[in-house]
């Protein structure tokens, strides 16, 4: 039997935009018991979708608006016989059998007949996973996962049924049938995710759900960046994370940067120099890994996020250089947390006890 919980026939002052989505933490391994179930992670932007009667909005992780750069979801999401819901998803955009990020990036443009020509050119998709509010106006952030599964199962029978645009995530409580999705990752998939059966949704905050890939990888701040020695052009970038105070702490660099985007990704750090880049630990501050050329940098607005991909974490940064995965204009600087790292060091530690 499915247990009771709050509902409220309106839209909820909380539901209104932009409101925070559960987020997930990062961890080395699968977490086991009965108390989980698992997703496939997919390798797009997360969106929350909200339909009020003929008004369709589109929400980034982040708080922005998705709107406008994908019309094509926007027009299937209104043509739901469904009048109002809200919806938890990931925006991807199909090539082959994988998912391109790059194809997705390319949609972020200021122009309007460029996002009209790509929609129609490579159609994104929405793929949801998460119901927050039910065709009825219920509210379901206070149910538990189980309960609002099963509600958005019996949404996409009824309204889901036939179409190609908007897409029900796969879920399982089978940890044999998550390996199997994690031998994928790379291929098809960006890795698995793991949520709490027995929480309610998490909004705002990594209680409730669990990310893991085949890597380690974090999402950073671009703090400054360093010039090719002797060229005029960017030689690497210097990343960093938010501490819980709100100080921005230098924590690394990643110098793989593709040759020909150099030229063009200087003019846009150039215009984004501003002190002081960093305003915890700088690069250069005194520790075992500084160089005569660490002082040598331009601290930018902390306005860019990327993903690196990174080997070890320790001492408050990362031990090595990283490598440039990809920028995510879908993520706020000021998500960019040293959660991400510190509990992968949590978690190696309860390996010692």
């Amino acid at each position: 039997m499915r247990r009771p919980f709050a509902l409220q026939n309106i839209m909820s002052i909380a539901l209104r935009r932009p409101f925070p989505p559960m987020e997930a933490l990062s961890v080395d391994t699968i977490p086991e018991g009965p108390n989980w179930q698992y997703e496939p992670k997919w390798d797009g932007f997360r969106c929350l979708a909200f339909r009020e009667g003929k008004r369709v909005e589109l929400q980034s992780k982040s708080g922005q608006p998705l709107t406008r750069y994908f019309p094509e979801i926007v027009e299937a999401l209104g043509a739901l016989k469904a009048a109002r819901f809200v919806l938890d998803g990931e925006i991807v955009v199909p090539r082959g059998r994988a998912f391109s990020f790059d194809d997705l990036l390319q949609r972020i443009h200021p122009a309007a007949s460029r996002i009209n020509r790509l929609a129609r050119e490579t159609p994104a998709l929405l793929i949801v996973f998460d119901l927050l509010l039910d065709a009825n106006g219920e509210v379901l952030t206070q149910a538990l996962l189980p309960e609002r599964r099963h509600r958005l199962d019996a949404f996409a029978r009824k309204f889901l049924r036939g179409q190609k645009t908007i897409r029900l995530s796969p879920a399982t409580a089978r940890l044999s049938e998550a390996k199997k999705w994690l031998k994928q990752v790379g291929a098809t998939l960006d890795g698995i995710v793991a949520k709490r059966r027995d929480l309610p949704y998490q909004s705002g905050n990594r209680h409730g759900m669990q990310k893991i890939k085949n890597f380690r990888s974090a999402d950073c701040v671009v703090g400054g960046f360093r010039y090719n020695e002797g060229k005029p052009t960017v030689g690497s970038l210097l990343l960093g994370l938010y501490e819980e105070s709100g100080l921005l702490n230098h924590v690394g660099f990643t110098s793989s940067l593709k040759s020909e985007d150099k030229k063009a990704l200087t003019a846009k750090l150039k215009g984004l120099i501003a002190p002081p880049g960093f305003s915890g630990n700088k690069p250069g501050g005194p520790n075992r890994w500084s160089t005569r050329r660490s002082a040598e940098w331009q601290p930018l607005k902390p306005k860019l996020v990327v993903e690196v991909c990174y080997d070890h974490f320790s001492g408050g940064r990362f031990r090595h250089g990283t490598r440039l995965m990809r920028w995510r204009p879908d993520k706020a600087p000021r998500q960019c947390t040293m959660d991400q790292v510190e509990q992968k060091k949590a978690n190696l530690m309860k390996l010692l006890t």
